[in-house]
């Protein structure tokens, strides 16, 4: 087939300046090249795309078919092209994101806004890891960062951190427990204690503080909203461990107390996972970057 992309730009020029000449001009060609182009396109289908005798030039039916077909597809790929030139230079892409913490969206909402200010043509989504294994999705391009506190061991996957953090009982002010300096694993045998709904493995209260010393809570209530967890605690419905920039406001406000666990604390440090194949791109970088930044200012 003759016809491409070249030919319905000439003819969209063309019926614009209603003359070969200054359709020329602004298509940067001479005016024989131009009028050689409609005439190839001419003998191939066998139909004149001009009235050539008119002034300014007038379409024939068949020249406005294409014209016809030019307006409707041409918009789409100058689009199409901008939006690759875009990616290509970093300030355009796709941002799927997907949160292996419930608390993460405590610092991760005020983040994600400034971002949007800052990369208006970025894509954002964000995932719960609840029903999928995010770092799998991950590798296969399914997402594009994930928030975790748990490394793993991955050629393909870049850990960079972002902040370290201090997972803290969260108590009522006159629970029992205020009286300690901190909390052994034994002190909540007797507890209910309060999580998100998410696996235990991926809990760091039993993963590195319950589970090694051989403990178990008396029970386990689970709540969506960290909102509810605080009410849930400040009501003596139970106990709650959740990271230091989560209670930090409660407690500042004189909501609740807090205690760490063990006599040096449980800390971790709180990562954004990417592909290596996509570390330097800007978009990511950016976000990194700006969650480094506000979290640092909690």
């Amino acid at each position: 087939m003759l016809l491409d992309i070249r030919h319905l730009r000439s003819l969209q020029a063309i019926q614009t300046n209603g003359s070969l000449s200054r359709a020329a001009q602004q298509l940067h060609l001479t005016q024989s090249a131009l009028s050689h182009q409609i005439k190839a396109l001419e003998n191939y289908y066998c139909v004149p795309l001009f009235l050539r005798s008119s002034k300014p030039l007038r379409l024939t039916n068949a020249g406005e078919k294409l014209l016809q077909l030019a307006n409707r597809v041409l918009p789409d790929i100058d689009s199409t092209d901008e939006q690759l030139r875009r990616i290509a230079a970093g300030s355009s892409g796709r941002l799927y994101i997907a949160i292996e913490c419930h608390a993460c969206f405590e610092w991760l909402i005020p983040v994600l806004d400034q971002y949007r200010r800052q990369w208006p043509d970025i894509e954002i989504d964000i995932r719960l890891s609840l029903s999928f294994e995010p770092m799998a999705a991950l590798a296969k391009g399914e997402v594009d960062l994930v928030i975790s506190s748990d490394p793993e061991d991955n050629r393909g996957l870049h850990f960079e951190p972002l902040f370290a953090y201090e997972a803290l009982l969260a108590l009522a002010h006159d629970h029992p427990l205020t009286a300690k300096a901190f909390i052994n694993p034994e002190d909540l045998a007797l507890e209910t204690l309060i999580t998100y709904p998410v696996d235990r493995k991926r809990l760091d209260v039993f993963a590195r503080f319950l589970q090694p010393a051989g403990i178990e809570p008396a029970a386990t209530r689970q709540a969506e909203l960290t909102a509810i967890i605080l009410l849930l605690v400040n009501t003596l419905k139970g106990v709650a461990v959740l990271p230091n920039w989560v209670l930090h406001e409660s407690a500042k406000q004189n909501q609740l107390t807090t205690r760490p666990l063990g006599p040096g604390g449980m800390h971790g440090t709180l990562y954004a996972a990417i592909r290596r194949s996509g570390v330097k791109e800007n978009y990511l970088q950016g976000f990194i970057k700006l969650a480094k930044q506000l979290t640092h200012q909690m």
